[in-house]
């Protein structure tokens, strides 16, 4: 029995010092380093597992990797912007230049190299069968090219529908090149694109792995929803393609998303984000500039707006540092719509702050979980927020999935990054910032009528859970650096 107990003891000191060796080797936040020890503390052996798979940082190789794509047909316009506001020189219309969106413009030009376009027009979609009719018919119409990122890509309904319409495309002699992600589309099989493929065009995986069910990038993926259409058209938001984002899984109900139908010169930053994707997923037939993928166009519309990218291969988190900045410089109100709400201290702070301040934050998130220990999380904080005076609203008309955040019905974001550290930290995503009050007004009129299909979460309604519930949302919170 002694030698039992000695081994289970020499099992439990080397899963400490193994777990403080394999967690402090690299570099990370210390909210992070905590939760991943208390994982390796709490489950020795599997929580290696665990962390083998979803705890790796990425390589400095594949980080160099995906940093020397370059900033295909950006460079040049980024420059002559910085020049301009060096100058003074007013980068906006007068009709939307306000202080708050000249310093934003300012903070993506530094951060991101994003460049500030004019004149863009927008359409926002709500509903998914809306977004992919207009999606598809513009697929049609393509004559040079159609390039196109999702995370989920599912071999169903939907999913043969815009198969059916690249196809048509590709036999056309246009050029339909894809990018799915390893993870979100795992259940996708390879002969699916094989049509496809034979007729000329291209669908590659990002960060796939030769083994299925061994990927030790797991923790990374492209989460971004990007389509592009001849340089001139382009899609992003928060629209995966997936019969689920048409309603049609009663597990969810009728699936509330925002999308962005773009036309105007904000496609071209959305075109070089995806060529540097592709040039980081391939290892053949790297793309390089063409005028035909840059094409610069009159004025379609009103709106001045900027698209910002974020990811791991950066250690800046421009997305949150954008979602920061907005909410601290709200005069009046803060709408935020997100299905996972899983801040880190800065942006609590931050939303705390504006609450104290006397601003209208108002936060809607689902009334249901697609991913239960995240929602569980997303519940905690939100009743954190409750506490603090903000108003709390739960989604009760299905799932809602929409990534947005308007504020004063001035400036608003809209894309795929959710108000989570793992959006702001390890997924790759793409919002665009939009500073047209006619624009932010939209989407905050989108936002009351959400809340005609909403009910208010109170203190006496968080005060009404069970204790069993209350230990999970505590539970869940914990773990919340590396969810």
């Amino acid at each position: 029995m002694q030698i039992v107990w000695m081994s289970i003891l020499a099992i439990i000191v080397l899963n400490i010092i193994f777990a403080m060796i394999t967690v402090f080797r690299e570099k990370r936040d210390i909210a992070a380093t905590w939760a991943w020890l208390l994982v390796l503390m709490l489950l020795p052996g599997v929580g290696f597992v665990f962390y083998l798979f979803i705890g790796n940082k990425l390589s400095r190789k594949k980080i160099f990797d995906i940093k020397a794509q370059e900033s295909i047909g950006m460079p040049e316009l980024v420059q002559a912007q910085k020049e301009m506001l060096a100058d003074d020189e007013d980068l906006l219309s007068s009709r939307q230049a306000t202080e708050n969106a000249k310093e934003m413009a300012s903070l993506f030009l530094e951060s991101d190299e994003s460049i500030l376009t004019k004149g863009n027009k927008i359409q926002i979609f709500t509903d998914g069968a809306e977004k992919y009719d207009a999606l598809i018919k513009d697929i049609y119409k393509a004559e040079h090219h159609i390039h196109m990122i999702y995370y989920i890509f599912k071999d169903d309904k939907i999913g043969n529908r815009v198969l059916a319409a690249l196809e048509e495309r590709a036999a056309a002699g246009v050029e339909v090149f894809v990018i799915y992600d390893a993870l979100g589309s795992r259940a996708l099989k390879p002969k699916f694109f094989k049509k496809l493929k034979a007729l000329g065009g291209e669908a590659e995986t990002f960060f796939g792995s030769r083994f299925s069910f061994i990927n030790l990038r797991f923790n990374y993926r492209n989460h971004r929803k990007i389509v592009i259409i001849d340089g001139k058209i382009g899609y992003t938001g928060g629209f995966n393609v997936g019969d689920e984002y048409l309603g049609e899984y009663k597990k969810f109900g009728y699936w509330r998303d925002t999308h962005l139908k773009i036309e105007g010169n904000a496609v071209l930053p959305l075109q070089s984000r995806f060529l540097m994707d592709w040039n980081a997923t391939v290892s053949h037939h790297k793309l390089e500039y063409q005028e035909s993928y840059f094409p610069l166009m009159k004025k379609k519309g009103k709106s001045n707006m900027q698209i910002v990218s974020s990811g791991p291969d950066t250690e800046t988190q421009q997305i949150k540092k954008g979602y920061i900045k907005m909410i601290s410089m709200a005069k009046e109100s803060v709408f935020i719509q997100t299905p996972y709400f899983v801040p880190d201290d800065s942006v609590l702070e931050t939303i705390e702050i504006a609450v104290m301040s006397g601003i209208d934050v108002k936060i809607m998130i689902p009334n249901k979980p697609d991913h239960p220990f995240i929602y569980r999380a997303t519940t905690y904080y939100a009743a954190e927020l409750v506490a603090a005076g903000a108003e709390v609203y739960i989604y009760n008309n299905g799932f809602l999935h929409a990534k947005t955040i308007v504020i004063d019905g001035e400036i608003c974001s809209i894309g795929t990054a959710n108000f989570d550290i793992r959006s702001f930290k390890l997924n790759f995503e793409v919002n665009a910032f939009i500073y047209d009050p006619e624009i932010a007004r939209q989407q905050k009129e989108i936002f009351y009528k959400d809340i005609e299909s909403s009910y208010l979460l109170t203190q006496s309604l968080l005060d009404g859970q069970s204790r069993w519930l209350k230990f999970k949302q505590t539970f869940s919170r914990l773990f919340s650096p590396i969810l």
